[in-house]
């Protein structure tokens, strides 16, 4: 009896060379399946910037329609400004939205292209320019 014991014990553990193929398994899956997902997930940021931007947007026109002015810097958006027409807060967040890469959006009056204003994500690479997910994002595209 002792001997079918030991050899049930030894025939259930694993061969380092089924352990080595099982690991080679997992990495090929992994290689196969991790660009697809970080490329939805650049995606994502993308929607989520645009989102945002459009949000902004319409806060900021909403603003001007009770001001007659925009604001100064998007904090105007949640903070009373000392133009007596003001009735927000315009924007329902305790703190400014971010892009889709966790960065602030950057805002300028007048803005490009003879905008009143303009309202734009830099991109995964925080930087102006780029093409691809580095591409700047504006309120106006």
């Amino acid at each position: 009896m002792k001997k079918r014991t030991r050899n049930r014990a030894i025939r259930r553990s694993f061969t380092l060379i089924e352990i080595m193929i099982v690991v080679v398994i997992i990495g090929m899956l992994a290689a196969l399946v991790g660009p697809r997902i970080i490329g939805s997930l650049d995606k994502a940021r993308v929607t989520t910037t645009k989102t945002q931007l459009v949000n902004l947007k319409d806060c900021v026109q909403r603003f001007y329609m009770d001001c007659s002015e925009y604001p100064n810097t998007l904090d105007d958006l949640m903070v009373k400004t000392s133009n007596a027409k003001w009735d927000g807060p315009y924007l329902d967040a305790k703190n400014l939205p971010k892009d889709g890469w966790d960065n602030e959006f950057v805002y300028s009056v007048p803005g490009a292209d003879n905008q009143p204003f303009d309202i734009i994500s830099y991109g995964a690479d925080k930087t102006s320019g780029g093409e691809g997910y580095n591409a700047d994002i504006s309120c106006w595209n």
